[in-house]
């Protein structure tokens, strides 16, 4: 298996192909992983020993092509796994000169119709994902909102797409939350509740569709001093986040951690997770919250957030995207008191499962 990743920074995607490179059964796979930019590789050291690892030493996608295509054409593999949508969409423009024998499977990161609307020319890439998609042996979807939203918007035949979640890998995360965090502000990574104070989470890319100015906009709304956030993640909307919250007077109770590279002493010390987004698709923090045992408070985010919370009492569901139902979910959950999460919660997303089901998924591909 050849998998080709953009690059291996601090997001979901990327720890997800970690995760299977850690796992996938070596008696049946050989597994090459190769990266497009490798510049703030955060991810490199969890790639492990044994995968074949190479730097296609590009900037862009776009510009790493023929790279991609000779090492396709060289290497052979059995299957070429991507993700990523606009790597995703540039392989499936060139399959027509790869090897026929290779098969294509490609992983979905996010709501795709959602996430147009956020690009530069929204119709060219509808196009694209109409036109070129169906040249993917199998798409793997994160959830079933995803999967019928690429069926239903953009004519993915139903029949080459099956829904994977995402893996969490729930005995590293616990052993790793046991360690102290090296850096970031102990006043709000510190044990629940031993001053009172409301110790909130939320992390991610701080990028538009994450929602982290709607939390601070809802933070604010909460009036609560005993409210303290952290926020773990770097993006380009830092400083305009940052004087979010100065103007609306509530900088003192937040705390923008940066990138951590063992986040979870983070969410393991919290009172709650806060996931914020206006789209997602199937977010691991949110997973990876529930392994530490915290709840989770959210928006109803389009993708897979109803899906992981439905059924968890300690947890808290907004009635919509809007900054004052968030709010109203924070009060809701303060007031409730609500316990910590039960340590089964995602017992149905652990690492084994999905890795099988991954496993299953491209052995069949694989057969075509």
């Amino acid at each position: 298996m050849l998998f080709l990743i953009p690059r291996l920074a601090g997001g979901g995607s990327e720890r997800v192909i970690t995760t299977l490179l850690q796992h996938f059964d070596r008696s049946q796979f050989m597994l090459t992983l190769a990266v497009v930019d490798t510049r703030q590789a955060v991810f490199r050291p969890d790639v492990p020993p044994d995968v074949e690892f190479i730097d296609l030493k590009c900037t862009r996608v776009a510009r790493a092509l023929p790279e991609i295509i000779r090492l396709i054409r060289q290497r052979r593999p059995d299957v070429v796994f991507s993700t990523l949508s606009h790597l995703n969409i540039a392989l499936a423009l060139m399959r027509f000169v790869l090897p026929k024998g290779v098969r294509f499977i490609a992983r979905e990161s996010t709501i795709a119709s959602r996430n147009i609307d956020c690009l530069r020319w929204p119709w060219l890439w509808r196009w694209a994902y109409r036109r070129f998609y169906p040249a993917f042996d199998m798409l793997i979807c994160q959830s079933m909102y995803m999967l019928v939203d690429l069926v239903d918007q953009f004519g993915y035949p139903s029949g080459k797409a099956v829904v994977i979640n995402n893996p969490v890998d729930i005995t590293r995360i616990r052993r790793l939350a046991k360690i102290e965090p090296a850096n970031g502000n102990p006043q709000h990574a510190g044990g629940a509740n031993q001053d009172r104070r409301i110790r909130l989470l939320a992390a991610g890319r701080l990028s538009r569709e994450k929602g982290f100015d709607l939390l601070i906009e809802a933070l604010a709304l909460c009036d609560d001093p005993r409210m303290h956030l952290t926020i773990i993640g770097e993006g380009a909307l830092r400083q305009e986040l940052e004087a979010l919250a100065y103007a609306r007077g509530v900088a003192g109770q937040v705390c923008f951690a940066g990138f951590q590279q063992n986040p979870y002493p983070f969410f393991a010390k919290a009172d709650a997770l806060v996931l914020s987004s206006r789209f997602e698709g199937f977010p691991n923090v949110v997973l990876e919250a529930l392994a530490c045992g915290t709840p989770v408070i959210a928006t109803p985010a389009p993708g897979g957030v109803r899906e992981i919370l439905e059924g968890l009492p300690s947890c808290e569901l907004a009635e919509e995207i809007t900054v004052p139902a968030l709010a109203e979910a924070i009060k809701r959950w303060i007031n409730r008191c609500p316990q910590r999460v039960d340590e089964k919660a995602v017992d149905s997303y652990s690492v084994e499962r999905i890795v099988k089901q991954y496993e299953e998924q491209i052995m069949r591909v694989a057969a075509l």
